[in-house]
């Protein structure tokens, strides 16, 4: 559900697209510290952030937002600046009693569950910590960019906790945003794309956002991705864990820089050519050049559409170790990408689609392109045309056929 319809290629099926971003209007203390990337792939909600915790401490936060039954009450000091029934007019009215034109963070904290319209939006101003102790339920439908949590044009945001269950059409939207940091988030939603941050309001899109940390996502139930990045320079992800994404669990277009601990995907893009971890759009690309940049520390994949693809002139990439069990269609697509490293330290395939290094004539042929220290089982590899400097060694194969060039 990617509103980018026109880049390189972004449609999981390899067809070429023009982008069209989708609109959105710009929207209107120092903060607490700011906590370092989770690990781990539990698929519990855990302890939350521990910079942050939701433990009912109110100490330290300028504004407040509580609910007592079907109240909603927002107070930043001494002052009370909303009471009603709606949870996302509390929060918008807490976030917008803070103090303005400020260039260090201020914090709002949130304490109980509620429902937001998802033609609906919380826009979230620069410098402003915003920690949600609670659950927010998207209810109805709507169109656009529409996100219970939003910024655009922005700087300074830290999102520490946050779960977002029902149908948001995004849960987070964060376009031209710096220095964007999200703690611990839980997507447990019925459609949508879980989080989505680009540059694309940027009239020179290779003006790309930067400083962006994500700490642990768990996104589940998305029509779309669980967690795209398109135009970023500078990402930071310690977990995503995806289950029965309707598209990739974890998608970077056009991002460099990047750091990934885990990626744990169950049936994410059953039925569709998208796979847990996708680099497209030339990800990866710096200048017109493939330096590593991109390094993922794990990649665990089972059902769902492919593996791992890295498409459309992406690369720079090297994934420490793999366990790829039983996709849909290919465990690993290589597609017109450049320098990429497969399981630089270890890695399994079970089962599956194949592995298979491939181009399209629009594109320069595949190139430096390293698959190595696995073992293949009840699968086979192909490579079809024969990839420039391909190399495939300290590979096992059980059950497996080898169709390299090698």
């Amino acid at each position: 559900m990617s509103d980018a319809v026109g880049e390189l290629e972004d449609s999981g099926d390899d067809v070429v697209a023009l982008d069209t971003p989708s609109s959105g209007d710009s929207g209107a203390g120092e903060g607490l510290p700011f906590a370092g990337a989770s690990s781990g792939v539990d698929e519990a909600a855990g302890s939350g952030d521990a910079a942050y915790p939701c433990d009912g401490d109110t100490a330290g936060y300028n504004a407040v937002v509580t609910r007592s039954g079907s109240t909603w009450t927002a107070r930043n000091g001494g002052r009370n600046v909303y009471s009603g029934g709606d949870m996302r007019a509390a929060v918008q009215a807490a976030l917008d009693s803070l103090r303005r034109g400020r260039t260090t963070k201020e914090s709002v904290l949130v304490q109980g569950s509620g429902t937001v319209a998802a033609n609906s939006r919380i826009s979230v101003p620069s410098y402003t910590v915003l920690n949600v102790c609670g659950t927010i339920d998207v209810t109805g439908s709507g169109s656009g960019d529409m996100a219970p949590i939003y910024a655009r044009g922005r700087t300074d945001i830290e999102i520490p906790n946050v779960t977002i269950t029902g149908t948001p059409l995004y849960a987070m939207f964060f376009r031209d945003v710096e220095n964007l940091r999200l703690g611990h988030v839980e997507l447990r939603v019925s459609r949508g794309l879980g989080i989505r941050i680009d540059n694309h309001g940027r009239s020179n899109r290779a003006d790309k956002v930067t400083n962006i940390a994500i700490d642990h996502v768990y996104a589940e139930g998305t029509s779309s991705h669980g967690v795209e990045t398109y135009g970023v320079d500078g990402l930071r992800i310690g977990t995503v864990i995806a289950r029965g994404t309707g598209e990739c669990g974890l998608l970077l277009n056009d991002t460099i820089n990047a750091e990934v601990g885990t990626i744990d995907a169950v049936n994410a893009g059953t039925g569709t050519g998208y796979a847990a971890f996708r680099l497209a759009n030339r990800a990866g690309r710096i200048g017109s050049s493939y330096p590593t940049n991109i390094h993922v520390g794990e990649v665990i994949a089972s059902g769902g559409g492919r593996g791992i693809f890295c498409v459309s002139e992406s690369g720079g990439a090297t994934i420490d170790r793999i366990d790829l069990q039983g996709t849909g269609g290919n465990a690993i697509l290589i597609e017109n990408c450049h320098n990429v490293n497969i399981a630089a330290e270890a890695g399994t395939i079970t089962g599956g689609g194949e592995v298979r290094l491939a181009a399209r004539a629009q594109f320069a042929n595949s190139s430096d392109i390293t698959i190595q220290n696995l073992t293949i089982a009840n699968t086979s590899i192909r490579e079809s045309p024969c990839a420039t400097n391909s190399t495939f060694r300290n590979l096992t194969l059980v059950n497996a056929r080898d169709n390299s060039c090698r």
